[in-house]
């Protein structure tokens, strides 16, 4: 019998789930909306902020990873603990804790990936970056076209070593989000309390 992903090591899970990019589908949008419902739903006693699509999948053209990355902010004196207890109680699995910051998966099986896969990251209210790097990026299809390159060279490098293939396009991401952030300024409000428990 094969272990639980919960027993598998780092580099176990990333040869059991490889750096895999496939071209642009309107499916993202769509599962995205599926699951935005169901996260108000299961969260509708939290104070929640606001949902959002980000990622690759929510960049238009683009060559992606199949997974939909949601960014869920809630309020800063809402209970981080009790809405990350909500999610696992749905059949996410929770990947990494901060002091800011739970990040869960769902759809990531013994067998592989299931049809639709999520990363689900749930953080205080402003913290946001990803929101930026986004809109730049829709809003310059040149830049996107970038980024898309790079993550196509990155990939077969790094198929099987996801924390190296995501350090990789750091700098790219870095850049764009730092103009993105001067040109569009307080867009998405900012981070001004940072809660430690």
């Amino acid at each position: 019998m094969s272990k639980a992903l919960s027993e598998m090591t780092l580099e176990e899970l990333w040869q059991r789930f490889p750096i895999s990019l496939v071209e642009p589908h309107e499916k993202w949008a769509r599962y995205y909306s599926e699951m935005e419902s169901f996260l108000k739903s299961i969260l509708a006693d939290y104070a929640i902020t606001r949902i959002s699509h980000v990622g690759s999948t929510a960049i238009n053209g683009i060559w992606a990873k199949n997974i939909v990355d949601i960014l869920l902010e809630i309020e800063c004196d809402e209970n981080r603990e009790k809405v990350a207890e909500t999610i696992e109680n749905q059949g996410f699995l929770r990947m990494s804790t901060s002091p800011r910051r739970i990040s869960f998966n769902h759809g990531y099986t013994r067998n592989g990936f299931a049809e639709r896969v999520y990363h689900l990251h749930v953080r205080y209210a402003g913290d946001n970056r990803e929101l930026y790097f986004r809109d730049y990026l829709n809003e310059h299809p040149a830049v996107a076209k970038e980024y898309e390159q790079l993550k196509l060279e990155l990939w077969k490098k790094y198929e099987y070593h996801r924390d190296a293939y995501t350090n990789a396009k750091t700098a790219f991401i870095e850049k764009w989000t730092t103009e993105a952030k001067r040109i569009y300024k307080n867009r998405y409000g900012s981070l001004s309390v940072y809660r430690t428990d």
